[in-house]
């Protein structure tokens, strides 16, 4: 590891004119890689240079994105079961020091609250009413339609703490607390819509945790297909793997940051995509 010293050394280079010193200083510091992060940080506190500090921030980031891509590359690899830590490395994008334990924290409040409320003869439905009532009407969990394209909505910390969001990221909060409960509750990618199953030998249903966890019918998903004009396909029925939910959060980040108008994040996110997508699901 560098010693600060040298770190000293090398950032006092970034206030260089020279366009090819530059290039040398931050590629040395690239080939350090992300550990070099904290001394970084610790530099820009310091110095009052707001050129150095500019450069400061974009080495920073550039050295975050990286370690970004890989955490999530190594989740897809070897964690993917869990839902949670891949959500987590999506949130890290915008919020980098975001603590993965004080989130799985939350998520385990909100399940022993369900939990309280819970019976052992509860039927499907019941126990799917339960979980609405305890969400939808407790915490106030709810669709963001108001700012359905804000990059906050697939930032599973901000739809804990805001208890807003849109599809896929209330739908994940929903899973994530129903597996906990041992509940055989899946995703299901809908075009423009993710939508939940439960599946089991005694039921077979959905829910629309958009629509405050509405129960409704395979009949119900051909009349909504029918209504976009699009053919049916066994994925808009069946239960997806996480990594299609970590997908489909990185997509609509995609849609988000296009819609304000900030190309360079969304070219970020469409990098990463291409690296983790194997199937290439177009659809949001």
């Amino acid at each position: 590891m560098i010693k600060e010293s040298e770190l000293k050394a090398l950032v006092t280079l970034l206030e260089d004119d020279d366009e090819e010193i530059i290039s040398h200083v931050e590629k040395k510091l690239m080939e350090i890689g992300t550990g070099v992060i904290p001394l970084l940080e610790q530099e820009w506190e310091t110095n009052f240079n707001p050129l150095i500090q500019r450069r400061i921030e974009d080495l920073i980031h550039t050295l975050q994105f990286e370690l970004f891509q890989e955490r999530l590359e190594d989740w897809k690899v070897n964690r993917e079961d869990d839902l949670l830590e891949g959500l987590w490395l999506v949130a890290t994008y915008q919020y980098p020091d975001l603590d993965l334990e004080e989130l799985r924290q939350q998520v385990h409040q909100l399940y022993v609250e369900v939990w309280r409320e819970f019976r052992e003869d509860l039927n499907p439905f019941d126990q799917v009413r339960v979980m609405n009532s305890v969400l939808f009407n407790r915490f106030k969990f709810r669709a963001n339609t108001k700012n359905f394209h804000s990059p906050a909505n697939s930032m599973v910390n901000a739809v804990l703490e805001s208890k807003k969001g849109n599809p896929i990221s209330l739908c994940a909060v929903y899973l994530l607390i129903a597996r906990k409960l041992d509940l055989p509750i899946y995703g299901v990618n809908l075009p423009n819509l993710f939508i939940l199953t439960y599946r089991s030998q005694q039921s077979d249903f959905y829910i629309n945790v958009f629509n405050k966890g509405l129960i409704f019918s395979k009949e119900d998903i051909d009349n909504y297909l029918d209504h976009l004009d699009i053919p049916p396909q066994e994925i808009f029925y069946d239960p997806c793997p996480n990594i299609d939910i970590v997908l489909r959060c990185l997509r609509n980040l995609i849609v988000s940051f296009e819609k304000l108008g900030d190309y360079h994040k969304s070219d970020e996110i469409k990098t990463v995509l291409t690296k983790l997508d194997d199937k290439n699901i177009g659809f949001p």
